[in-house]
């Protein structure tokens, strides 16, 4: 799969994440945040808690599940970011926050949306 084929799917997955999350009433911070660690996809508030989600996606189903991508690199990348991002606002202290997973397959054109809440503890 070529490059720019993977940055639609990818951006159509960030779109119907970030969708379906407003539907349930998440409101949306910013989007694509990026710094020397690494980039967030979505950062959302769900009512009290600020929300780090990460969205993957596949289009083929025989190597594995979308939210079986999520390495320990990628954890990693992604507390060192979550952290710069409460460190800027001055909310590391003053903030509930947990990580989420949106993994979506795309399956003969249609969608299928898993949401994981709290996908991994982390200590600040």
């Amino acid at each position: 799969m070529n490059v720019l084929k993977r940055q639609e799917i990818g951006k159509r997955a960030e779109q119907e994440a970030k969708q379906f999350l407003q539907t349930k009433g998440l409101c949306l911070l910013t989007q694509n945040y990026h710094c020397y660690h690494g980039e967030i996809d979505l950062i959302m508030r769900d009512q009290d808690d600020i929300v780090f989600i990460e969205v993957r996606s596949r289009s083929r189903t025989d190597y594995g599940h979308a939210s079986e991508t999520i390495n320990k690199l990628k954890k990693t990348k992604l507390i060192k970011t979550a952290t710069h991002f409460l460190q800027k606002k001055r909310w590391l202290d003053k903030v509930n926050s947990r990580f989420d997973v949106i993994a979506i397959q795309f399956v003969s054109g249609k969608s299928q949306l898993e949401w994981i809440i709290n996908a991994f503890p982390v200590e600040y």
